[in-house]
């Protein structure tokens, strides 16, 4: 048998794994467009920062390693057409040759793009220009040579969400003026803006200057600079910098599934089922180019890096022939931004409501172990549940770093997987040492403050 998957990131890779765990016998190759499988893209601004080096240690796997398990790796080489009747798969190499590969199953893990979210001058602007994007290792090595070679003094940060936040914090620290400009109320939009607003507080303190509803329309340049210009609450605003980074989200690449007669859904990506099968036969397809199936929502897109993972370990073992399913996603996110920590999971109230859901939502702050014991700090957690059910929705948590707020919002996660209600958690059997939290975890206070404003307990006489 010999299985293809396409794409060297994180769904394409951990098909190949699984195939090759599963079977060994199996005959596995992976297409990968550049020279760079299995690196972490989500580690690249720790690479800016400085805290992660050399550049070579962002692999899970070197390509030695993952050709020791078995899977032939085709580099560089870049998947033009799928023949889906004669089960053959159209490569094009580094010398423009193209080649046909015969398949037995196909899986496609061709992952997004960067979007350009409609601002004039991102599509012909470029690195030569002083104007960047951050989505692959050929992206790293631009930037780091523009830093390096250019020296520039300031940058505009176009974007505030995880990326953008990151790389705000790494370029401050290699010493760059940064500004970060957003287009909504607040920056990290994943968050409701009252806790949106203590990130921005925290990117204040750090010194980037951080202008929220600041609604981008070009970046041109001049004989000395780059220029952003847009609108800010209504006035024409301008600013210019020595770079220019764009992390404006991203858009599923379905070129490929597309022309072969794969369907589109939720985000224009390819509809795919519960087993990663992409309704064409022997096709299947996972990571960031595909809908994503929520429990609370039903079909959305939802493109993350850990979903993409469980997608392609999924399609690498229904591809020969077993019968995993996607459990889903419930959309558990976390970001550092210098010294504080804000996470998310399930359904802000506004994303609950078209779902069917009655949401409410109460804001609690709790030390993260006993005020007491030296060090306590802060957690605010937000916890959205519905009013009529009492079943948990979601949460939203803002720390600081060394809080355990990324492990807190699991205990949300896993009870969201599992379909509890609010008050439930109050019941869980959590840890306890005064170091490390309180009798009722933090996460406790915050359900038990939901419960006492909007369930109502009737006590007799």
């Amino acid at each position: 048998m010999h299985l293809i998957a396409i794409g060297g990131s994180d769904a394409g890779i951990s098909a190949a794994l699984r195939a090759r765990e599963l079977d060994p016998s199996v005959d596995v190759t992976v297409v990968v467009a550049d020279s760079y499988p299995n690196f972490s893209i989500c580690g690249i601004p720790y690479y800016f920062s400085g805290e992660v080096a050399p550049w070579q240690s962002l692999a899970h796997r070197t390509h030695a390693e993952l050709e020791a398990t078995g899977m032939r790796l085709r580099l560089d080489t870049f998947a033009t057409a799928i023949d889906v009747p004669g089960q053959r798969l159209t490569v094009r190499d580094s010398t423009g040759t193209e080649t046909d590969l015969r398949y037995d199953e196909l899986i496609v893990g061709t992952g997004a793009l960067p979007s350009a979210a409609g601002i004039a001058g991102l599509d012909t602007l470029g690195p030569d220009d002083g104007v960047h994007v951050l989505h692959s290792m050929g992206d790293t090595f631009a930037l780091d040579a523009h830093l390096t070679d250019r020296d520039p003094k300031t940058a505009i940060i176009i974007g505030a969400g995880y990326v953008g936040l990151e790389m705000a914090e790494a370029l401050t620290i290699r010493g760059l003026k940064v500004t970060q400009l957003q287009r909504g109320p607040e920056v990290l939009s994943t968050l409701d803006p009252e806790l949106g607003a203590l990130v921005h507080r925290e990117l204040d303190s750090h010194g980037v200057e951080v202008i929220t509803s600041a609604r981008v329309e070009a970046v041109t340049k001049t004989d000395h600079s780059l220029v952003v210009s847009g609108r800010h609450d209504d006035a024409p605003f301008e600013r210019t910098a020595d770079l220019v980074l764009a992390v404006v989200g991203v858009r599923p690449n379905t070129d490929l599934l597309q022309r072969a007669g794969a369907q589109l859904g939720a985000g224009r990506a390819v509809v795919v089922d519960e087993s990663m099968r992409t309704g064409l036969p022997h096709v299947f397809a996972a990571g960031d180019g595909v809908v994503t199936h929520h429990p609370l929502l039903g079909v959305t897109y939802l493109p993350l890096g850990t979903t993409a993972h469980k997608q392609g370990r999924i399609a690498g073992e229904n591809a020969l022939g077993g019968t995993a399913r996607f459990a889903g996603s419930v959309g558990t996110q976390v970001v550092k931004v210098f010294d504080l920590v804000a996470a998310r999971t399930g359904l802000r109230e506004h994303e609950a409501i078209p779902a069917g859901f009655s949401p409410v939502s109460t804001t609690a702050v709790a030390d993260d172990h006993k005020a007491y014991y030296p060090g306590a700090q802060p957690i605010s957690i937000r916890v959205t549940g519905d009013g009529e059910t009492g079943k948990l929705l979601g949460a939203q948590l803002v720390g600081a770093r060394g809080t355990e707020t990324a492990k807190r919002v699991d205990t949300f996660a896993t009870a969201l997987f599992h379909g509890m209600t609010v008050a439930g958690i109050s019941d869980l059997d959590l840890s306890y040492t005064p170091p490390l939290g309180s009798p009722w975890d933090a996460v406790q206070v915050a359900t038990q403050r939901w419960e006492r404003e909007h369930v109502k307990v009737e006590v007799r006489a």
